[in-house]
């Protein structure tokens, strides 16, 4: 590099964008991704002693440290690191660097770590090319991607590599990283005068999705397009951060009555088979910032307490949302979210599941009772005791049903389950009603008792109860 090389070389860094001056350059300096590069960690130690031998694949959305990790390792290695883009190189350009490697392991016994973004990017072709290198060692591949490996990536290439899942940063996360962007006099704004109102962060981190890249670059923008005042001070506003993140704020605190009003409000509209009103507010609650697995949490939930047995599969499309997301991310996986909520919002209503609570709060308030004689296991003390004795196998007779005691004594006759009239329950309620006649006759139960509904409060108390345990 000649004197004008260098000369170009700090130029570019010192007027890169302040995410590329931000970004760490030591493990220290990283945050987020603790649970793979805390202290301790498989993955922090083999980088500080330098004994990355195992191939790696960084996945994870955009903005959570990826490339930045990358080049962490770099700056720990005495291996030669090189990097490539998927995007834009291609066979002749990782034949070069793969020529380069074995030279430099034949002449100075040196390792090469070859980094290369956007894995996924590459056809087959362009993964088998590399399968061979990393397979005998002459190169350690990090590969970064957004996309699931697993899919994406030569089956190969995976299986002789560790993937390590990256996640979005917290808002902790960000807040530290704005902080030290503010503070840091050599590559932030450390030398400058400038006040953060606090809901102006809080929009910043809101927006920003987990994404440090998006946070940073949005308060550059801020700073950059902000005049200082009479006494030399940039005042980001609120006002200043929506404008420079080009999101509008809503009343929508992740900790505060706004949050819990409004996924109130969606979880109700639900329950109200309101599709329409289900639609606004999740569209509020994504708009804010909320984080899509709450959300998906609240429509499993919603799926066994309000829509049950009246329509099973409520519960099996909430779930597969929520693993579908899992796969997808953002943006495209608010479809299988949108799918899932406009389901459960047009399904057949039934809370009938709430009849487990009547059966805890029974067991809460009575006396102890024992487990009938035949129900008990009889691979232990059958023979000594008599356990199991007398018990009949329903699958043994015709129906695969068969009328004979299942509930303690003092509770024969004690109903817990009312299915509803909605949807497939009407089946459910017809096919019960015959067996518990039949029970009723075979074992001369001549008074019968329906336990009442539990109040909301009531069954709030149990589950805190279950929270607690």
């Amino acid at each position: 590099m000649d004197l004008f090389d260098h000369a170009l070389e700090e130029d570019l860094q010192r007027k890169a964008p302040l995410a590329a001056r931000m970004r760490p350059r030591t493990l220290e300096e990283f945050v987020g991704q603790e649970e793979i590069v805390g202290e301790g960690k498989l993955l922090y130690r083999a980088i500080t002693a330098d004994r990355l031998f195992s191939s790696l694949i960084f996945w994870g959305p955009p903005g959570t440290g990826k490339t930045t990790l990358a080049m962490v390792i770099a700056n720990h290695t005495e291996s030669h690191f090189t990097s490539l883009s998927a995007v834009m190189a291609g066979k002749a350009d990782l034949r070069q660097v793969i020529a380069q490697a074995k030279e430099l392991r034949k002449m100075y016994q040196k390792r090469t770590i070859l980094f290369v973004d956007e894995v996924h990017r590459w056809n087959k072709a362009q993964q088998d090319a590399l399968l061979p290198y990393v397979e005998n060692g002459v190169i350690t591949l990090i590969g970064a991607t957004t996309e699931n490996p697993y899919f994406e990536v030569n089956r190969a290439l995976v299986s002789r590599s560790r993937i390590f899942q990256l996640k979005s940063l917290t808002d902790k996360d960000i807040r530290a990283l704005l902080a030290r962007a503010l503070s840091d006099e050599e590559r932030g704004y450390g030398e400058l005068k400038i006040t953060l109102a606090p809901d102006a962060e809080d929009h910043l981190i809101r927006v920003a999705g987990g994404d440090a890249r998006n946070a940073l670059n949005a308060l550059e923008l801020a700073v950059e397009s902000t005049p200082e005042d009479e006494g030399g001070v940039i005042h980001i506003t609120l006002e200043v951060a929506q404008d420079s993140i080009q999101r509008r704020a809503v009343l929508y605190d992740k900790d505060g009555d706004a949050h819990y009003d409004t996924i109130s409000a969606f979880i109700k509209s639900i329950r109200g088979s309101d599709p329409d009103a289900a639609l606004y507010w999740l569209a509020k609650m994504l708009y804010a910032g909320e984080d899509p697995r709450f959300i998906l949490r609240r429509l499993i939930i919603s799926a066994g307490e309000d829509i049950g047995l009246a329509d099973p599969m409520g519960l099996v499309v909430a779930n597969a949302a929520a693993q579908a997301f899992d796969y997808i991310g953002l943006p495209e996986g608010i479809y299988p979210i949108v799918e899932a909520v406009l389901y459960l919002a047009t399904a057949p209503k039934s809370n009938s599941a709430g009849a487990y609570f009547k059966a805890y709060d029974l067991i809460e308030k009575s006396a102890r009772t024992n487990v009938p004689n035949h129900l008990k296991d009889a691979s232990r003390d059958g023979k000594a005791l008599g356990h199991g004795k007398g018990y009949r196998y329903p699958h043994a007779h015709p129906d695969h049903f068969l009328p004979q005691q299942y509930l303690p004594d003092e509770l024969l006759g004690t109903y817990f389950y009312k299915p509803s009239s909605q949807g497939n329950e009407t089946d459910v309620a017809d096919r019960l009603e015959r067996w518990r006649e039949a029970q009723r006759k075979a074992l001369g139960i001549t008074s019968t008792k329906e336990i009442p509904e539990l109040s909301e409060k009531e069954i709030q108390s149990i589950k805190t109860h279950h929270k607690k345990g």
